[in-house]
């Protein structure tokens, strides 16, 4: 049972659903730049790098907030607040995995990938993590850049090259980034403001915060007209980008008049994780070549 339970830690330190999404965008990505002929020994390792990368991120994210994390509902039951398992473990685990992803990355797939995947794990680690999140309402922002790497890994695996197809991506998930994630900051700012991170609804207020979402959100349905536009995807995906885009806009602005905050934020926030399943989704189905 003891054994069951810590590994069982192990897994929940790596943030499996945010790992969960970020690989879909990473498949994504490689889908494009594949057009339907995909080199199914490239495409699985640079899954499992980037899993593994993601994965020690999240890890030596959770261990460096480990004593900010006792101050919130949402994570004081995690094992570091909790001292189920040592603050040692934990980051040795987060560097091991860490090593063993960027190994991948390097070796198995190519260079390129591994100093993008070396880039979001120093953009996540150092910057947010270390420097940002306790200091600056621009930590979500600017950490949004680690969160945009893995579609460009998925596509430079095929590529190679930095080239439009991969600015697109990384567009795409850097701006879904921060509306999506201060929606949930809406909901737990009282949380966030007792655990002392200075996030934008907490300094700013969440009127501001609502404000700032819509540019973000609004700009995501140029970057799917591009897609289309550069043939990186077909019309199928325009329309419901675009659509959905609209959609999640529109319920966005709505939030300017809402009574209540956190029942429209709730919604929003799930508008936010369907949208990125549904356009990464069609993104797949509709990819030009495809």
């Amino acid at each position: 049972m003891r054994r069951s339970s810590v590994l069982k830690d192990l897994v929940a330190l790596t943030k499996p659903r945010i790992i969960r999404l970020n690989l879909i965008a990473a498949f994504g990505g490689y889908w494009v730049a594949s057009k339907w002929h995909p080199d199914i020994w490239i495409l699985i390792w640079m899954l499992v790098g980037s899993t593994l990368t993601m994965a020690s991120s999240c890890v030596i994210n959770n261990y460096w907030d480990r004593d900010l994390d006792l101050k919130m509902e949402r994570t004081r039951d995690r094992a570091l607040p909790q001292k189920r398992l040592s603050p040692a473990l934990v980051l040795g685990y987060g560097i091991g995995l860490g090593a063993a992803g960027l190994a991948v990355l390097f070796l198995l797939v190519n260079p390129l990938t591994g100093w993008l995947g070396l880039l979001g794990m120093f953009v996540y680690i150092v910057i947010y993590t270390m420097w940002l999140k306790r200091s600056s309402t621009w930590s979500t922002s600017v950490g949004g850049i680690s969160g945009a790497m893995p579609p460009v890994i998925g596509y430079c695996a095929v590529t190679n090259a930095v080239d439009a197809g991969a600015w697109i991506l990384f567009a795409l998930l850097f701006l879904w980034q921060p509306a999506h994630f201060w929606s949930l900051a809406i909901r737990r700012k009282e949380e966030y403001k007792a655990a002392g991170f200075p996030l934008l609804p907490v300094v700013k207020g969440v009127t501001r915060t609502k404000w700032q979402m819509l540019p973000y959100i609004l700009l995501l349905i140029p970057a799917s007209v591009l897609m289309y536009s550069y043939h990186y995807a077909g019309i199928y995906f325009l329309i419901l980008s675009v659509g959905i885009a609209a959609v999640w806009f529109a319920h966005a602005v709505s939030g300017l008049r809402a009574k209540d905050d956190e029942k429209w934020a709730k919604r929003d926030f799930m508008i936010s994780i369907n949208y990125l399943m549904i356009m990464f989704l069609t993104m797949v189905l509709n990819t030009t070549g495809g």
